[in-house]
């Protein structure tokens, strides 16, 4: 099924990313962190064998952008917002079923992507719920404002608001594994662990190693 994939991101920029990762890491080496998360998961899903990429990005586009990505800015003020523009605007360029994820999942796998986009041929959407509550990945056939304009974000209830509002709407919804979102170091130390060969991971060993954490 055609479908297309968008990774919503802030340009890896210190003491703008990751500030939960400082103490311990500093505002640059939490921004080296979320660089490299960043560039695991669009390679990821650059590799992928789908019909369009769009980053919709805060910020400027860096060395960590690979071929095939179409960058549109993110517009308005809350994460909701963002979101349901992010959507919004993709469907413009092209309107066929997306897969939205962020920035804060480099142990994101081709196969975890795949099985979103197969959901959407027979489910209107597509959740992949965070262990802090929140969601690492949505997918919707056809986007709609209305299933993000208002609910509470970057909360421990996000998740479960967000589900409610896709199933209150009559959608039918496939859910995706469970995975831990980059916010504190344990998280970081716990993703580096199930995805030992990312971009992340050495990163990570290296600041780990240079700082004695």
């Amino acid at each position: 099924m055609p479908a297309q994939i968008i990774v919503i991101a802030k340009e890896p920029v210190a003491g703008r990313v990751k500030t939960r990762l400082s103490p311990p890491f500093t505002p640059g080496q939490a921004a080296q962190l979320a660089a490299a998360a960043l560039e695991d998961t669009l390679r990821t899903v650059a590799a992928l064998p789908v019909a369009h990429r769009v980053l919709a990005l805060a910020g400027l586009p860096g060395y960590w952008l690979p071929d095939g990505f179409t960058v549109i800015p993110q517009r308005g003020d809350g994460l909701d917002e963002r979101l349901a523009a992010a959507f919004r605007d993709a469907y413009r360029l092209h309107p066929m079923p997306l897969v939205l994820v962020g920035m804060d999942t480099p142990q994101l796998s081709p196969d975890l992507l795949e099985a979103a986009v197969s959901a959407l041929a027979h489910r209107d959407a597509v959740y992949g719920p965070a262990c802090d509550g929140g969601f690492w990945l949505l997918g919707l056939r056809r986007p709609d404002p209305g299933l993000l304009l208002g609910v509470p974000m970057s909360r421990p209830t996000t998740g479960r608001a967000q589900l409610g509002r896709l199933t209150g709407a009559g959608l039918s919804v496939a859910t995706l594994p469970e995975l831990t979102d980059v916010d504190t170091a344990d998280d970081a130390f716990q993703v580096a662990a199930q995805a030992p060969g990312s971009r992340f991971a050495g990163v990570l060993a290296a600041l780990a190693q240079g700082a004695l954490l």
